[in-house]
């Protein structure tokens, strides 16, 4: 009988790894830090969080280590904090950073990871519909998806970024723009949403029903287990096609840059809150917006409820495109997936190359 893992052990390893990680992004900052999320944080509380990892990895290492539990785990962990150190820990001089035509998200990943974990890792432990591990089957593949999506991020919002300001040069509203931007950001707000979320379930549904985009869609719901990593796998091609087609209109339009730019925040929250598991119920509130059960019916591997639950963010849109389908009795589905079992092979490379190979039948 395999004996139980360590947590102790795995989160050195996640801290020791995620500071050396920081460590180079000191080193690196031209190449390795976005630039936009660089102004959200301080320095300081950039080596503070680096202190308190480094102390947190020893610790909980060290401890695995004298338990005799996942001990090659453990010293990855305590191993990567020690090399963290001797590249010069929290210590490092930090000069001025200059300007390059394109950097990496390390920074965005590593925060984005830290955080995420912190908040959901107990949440789903206390409040999860199903018992379910963060080290539950396939959680590698799904963290190498956050990876790729954080660390690439500046590369997709300057693909996004190009497609959508190329279309708005050529088609302009200048009137409707001047409409817009005069309401009160509330409720641009709240016609950002609408419309961004009718442009997501279009698009959404397209992926469904024409064959090679759900090929590539497919990846996604090939997640046999939904928690607040599991949102994370995306086809990276599907990445930037969903973001472009989403901001499209919201550039079309003529939103204002702040409204667009919360937005893009909600999106980035709502999306792995739909996916966590958290067995919560919601009321009437279900019915207003998207929340985990309604997100979670669409991922439902049942004939049924492959034609269901396209929104993101408000069910209102499905009820408009007539696919608003939720269970009355609360319940949840029984099983997640793609209908065609092994359709989606295993592993992040694989799954990206798996739409743009022969499809093997039978």
């Amino acid at each position: 009988m395999a004996h139980a893992r360590s947590w102790t052990a795995h989160i050195s390893a996640l801290l020791g790894l995620s500071c050396l990680a920081g460590v180079l992004c000191f080193h690196f900052p031209e190449l390795l830090t976005s630039q936009a999320f660089r102004q959200v944080y301080t320095e300081g509380f950039a080596r503070s969080l680096l202190l308190g990892g480094l102390v947190s990895a020893f610790a909980l290492g060290t401890l695995a280590i004298l338990r005799g539990r996942d001990r090659r785990v453990a010293l990855t962990g305590v191993g990567a904090a020690t090399l963290a150190v001797l590249l010069g820990g929290v210590h490092i001089e930090l000069g001025s950073i200059g300007q390059t035509p394109w950097s990496l998200g390390l920074d965005w990943f590593v925060v984005s990871l830290f955080f995420s974990a912190l908040v959901f890792v107990p949440i789903e432990r206390l409040l999860g519909r199903v018992p379910l591990l963060p080290l539950r089957p396939e959680w590698r593949t799904d963290l190498a998806y956050f990876f790729a999506s954080h660390v690439g991020v500046q590369f997709i919002l300057l693909m996004v970024t190009a497609w959508t300001s190329g279309v708005a040069a050529l088609v302009a509203f200048p009137a409707l723009s001047a409409a817009i931007q005069s309401l009160p950001a509330w409720l641009q707000f709240l016609l950002a949403v609408l419309c961004a979320d009718l442009a997501q379930a279009l698009a959404h549904r397209t992926y469904h029903r024409q064959a090679w985009l759900w090929r590539v869609h497919a990846v996604h719901h090939s997640s046999r287990h939904l928690d607040w990593l599991a949102g994370s796998r995306m086809h990276l091609l599907e990445i930037l096609l969903t973001r472009g087609l989403v901001l499209l209109p919201l550039v079309l339009l003529g939103f204002s840059p702040g409204v667009v730019n919360a937005y893009v925040i909600l999106v980035g929250l709502q999306a792995v809150l739909a996916h966590a598991n958290l067995g919560l119920r919601f009321g009437w509130l279900e019915y207003v917006l998207v929340l985990p059960r309604y997100h979670h019916w669409h991922h439902a591997r049942r004939a049924d409820y492959t034609d269901a639950n396209y929104a993101i963010h408000l069910p209102l849109v499905d009820m408009l495109m007539g696919t608003f389908r939720l269970p009355r009795d609360g319940s949840w589905p029984e099983e997640y997936g793609v209908m065609e079992a092994g359709s989606v092979p295993a592993g992040f490379w694989r799954q990206h190359l798996a739409p743009f190979l022969p499809r093997r039948d039978g």
